[in-house]
């Protein structure tokens, strides 16, 4: 989970990675399919440990120690590398349950190439090279679609992977698309299939295959992993992956220990390469505003490979970028009219032409900012499965101190001692408390800021439960001597977006959208725990230089071989760029306009921020 910069105590883990055995490469000589086949002698006749011996390569292959760090099942089609996982698994305790009829239920083993391509035959059916722990719903979901860029999704999974009608040139059938974070994993997992399998590729009918034993894909299928191989580069995880594979099946994947042999084989076999821009976004349009942000919404555009973004400007500066088709610009100021439009762009850079341009007023300060903090979730669900959500949307952050929770029960006595709350939530975020014992299917209790077993967390549906500021009522759930009858029970109920204060009377119609129970998804959406974080200043390691009047800048390590992450802020706290696992020596921040910004650099667990002026 990528925490906020400006709260979180970011945890840094110094991971020394085995190094590629002497000489493994050393016949890779050639260029072109000569070299595809150079690898191939390489990385065949590797060991075959079954299919059930997956399960035990999965134990040190597919950990988390990347994201949450918490040594759960990393699993590509439930992580959410930007936010809370929607659930976890526990190695060895949740596989092969046989029930997927939810996502969440148990992981198994995940084919990227469909297992029917290969009649399930060894020693194909247990590579796991390019076999992955999945959520078994979303497994069955993906089915043996062909991976590709989605245009209209008929299934959107809980981390935001899709299932829908095909945007690949020339194919109309239905693909299934990954989250932007994996899509170079699983591209590499592609080449490292058609590389292994060289020798009896030719003969497997597949959508994303043209029947050869040199080339393998059709030139569109070939077009979109090679854009998905750019736009997200090798990772940590997948260095990691590929060690612990080569631990138990003593071979590798060149493409992660050397991602340049895939231009060099495939690179000029495609055509021309991609010089087609995406098509003009559409439909552009305001769905709320406050008085510091405006939200927006669009229609997706077309790209003859795959469009991996959208740029979102106001008053002609870039405000954001995002993946889907919606966007929050924030950080603006109360009663001033902003000229807002969008472009589209693909991996190859190609950038469409503006969007409709739509001319939205932020509100004035004294609408749209709630007064104080208020209860934006709750969660009455089966068992344990009990949560509250507090949201501060006041526009400044608040300290906590001055707040307790409260519970009255069966609707009639006195309100309960009271769990107090503790730290500062910045505004834009949410403070979650949840029962304990609540299912890790529901919401990961590691996750929340409060785990407890006290009273305030027990409600039942006739239970109001009250937020106080200094012993004083300021928002409820439910009705204080209500009586027995339940006004919220078995549900989630989540707070309307045209609520922006708390109220001391309980008005479910008006202020709250119910959901079925144990509806536990978009639980601490925008979670940010109350910790500041450390800095570590690596002056004499890291140097940044000029500030770029040109667009670009100098970062010089001592030891360039070494990764590196990089996150530009705005002087507001805004994000407006990052790199993960970078090895560039140039960065160019041609887009951002002339000001103010904050970089921050983080090499193996060491931190340093800079301040950039850009002229």
């Amino acid at each position: 989970m990528k925490k906020n910069y400006f709260l979180l105590l970011l945890m840094f883990v110094t991971i020394g990675f085995a190094q590629i055995p002497s000489g493994y490469y050393s016949t890779a000589t050639g260029t072109g399919y000569t070299l595809k086949t150079q690898l191939y002698n390489i990385i065949k006749d590797h060991t075959n440990n079954g299919y059930a011996g997956l399960y035990t390569t999965y134990l040190t292959s597919d950990v988390d120690n990347f994201y949450e760090n918490d040594g759960t099942i990393l699993d590509m089609y439930s992580e959410n590398p930007s936010g809370t996982d929607p659930y976890n698994y526990t190695t060895g305790t949740t596989q092969r349950c046989g029930n997927y009829s939810v996502e969440g239920d148990c992981y198994n083993r995940e084919h990227i190439i469909p297992q029917s391509v290969f009649n399930e035959q060894s020693p194909m059916v247990a590579d796991a090279h390019f076999i992955t722990p999945t959520d078994g719903k979303v497994n069955g979901i993906r089915s043996n679609y062909p991976h590709g860029t989605v245009n209209s999704a008929t299934y959107t999974s809980q981390n935001g992977s899709k299932l829908g009608s095909s945007s690949v040139s020339g194919y109309s059938g239905t693909v299934f698309e990954p989250v932007n974070a994996f899509k170079g994993d699983i591209a590499r997992m592609y080449f490292y299939f058609a590389t292994r399998y060289e020798n009896t590729v030719a003969g497997y009918s597949y959508a994303m295959f043209d029947g050869s034993g040199n080339k393998v894909f059709t030139t569109a299928f070939l077009n979109v992993l090679l854009a998905w191989h750019t736009q997200d580069p090798v990772s940590a995880r997948e260095i990691a992956r590929n060690n612990a594979i080569y631990a138990r099946q003593n071979n590798r994947n060149p493409y992660i220990d050397h991602p340049e042999y895939v231009n060099q084989i495939w690179g000029g076999t495609s055509g021309s390469g991609d010089t087609t821009a995406p098509s003009t976004p559409a439909s552009l349009a305001s769905t709320t505003k406050t008085a510091t942000s405006i939200s927006l919404s669009w229609t997706a555009s077309a790209d003859n490979v795959g469009v991996t973004s959208y740029d979102v400007y106001a008053n002609s500066v870039l405000k954001t970028s995002v993946s889907g088709t919606t966007a929050t610009i924030t950080s603006l100021t109360a009663s001033t009219t902003y000229s807002i439009y969008v472009k589209a762009k693909d991996a190859a850079g190609n950038t469409s032409a503006s969007s409709n341009t739509i001319s939205v007023t932020t509100n004035s300060s004294g609408t749209g900012t709630a007064t104080d903090l208020l209860f934006s979730e709750y969660i009455e669900g089966s068992g344990n499965n009990k949560a509250l959500e507090i949201a501060n949307n006041t526009g400044s952050s608040v300290s906590l101190s001055a707040y307790t929770i409260k519970k009255q029960t069966n609707g009639a006595g006195s309100w309960s001692t009271g769990l107090a709350l503790s730290g500062t939530l910045a505004t834009g975020s949410k403070f979650v408390i949840v029962n304990s014992s609540i299912s890790s299917s529901c919401f990961s209790p590691s996750s929340a800021n409060i785990s407890t077993t006290a009273t305030e967390l027990t409600f039942n549906g006739n239970d109001a439960v009250g937020l106080f500021k200094n012993g004083v009522l300021i928002d409820i759930i439910g009705t204080f001597n209500g009586g027995t009858a339940n006004f919220a029970i078995d549900v989630t109920l989540r707070r309307k977006s045209t609520v922006t204060s708390p109220s001391t009377t309980f008005n479910l119609s008006s202020q709250w959208d119910s959901f079925s129970q144990d509806t536990c998804n978009n639980l601490a959406s925008k979670m940010a725990k109350p910790i500041e974080e450390e800095v570590v200043e690596l002056s004499d390691e890291i140097v940044v230089f000029p500030n770029p009047s040109n667009g670009v800048f100098n970062i010089v390590l001592d030891n360039s071989d070494s990764p590196y992450s990089i996150e530009i802020l705005s002087f507001s706290g805004q994000k407006v760029f990052e790199k993960q696992n970078a090895t560039d020596t140039v960065i160019s921040v041609s887009h951002l306009s002339s000001g103010i910004y904050i970089a921050k650099i983080t090499r193996d667990s060491k931190t340093i921020i800079k301040k950039i002026i850009i002229n």
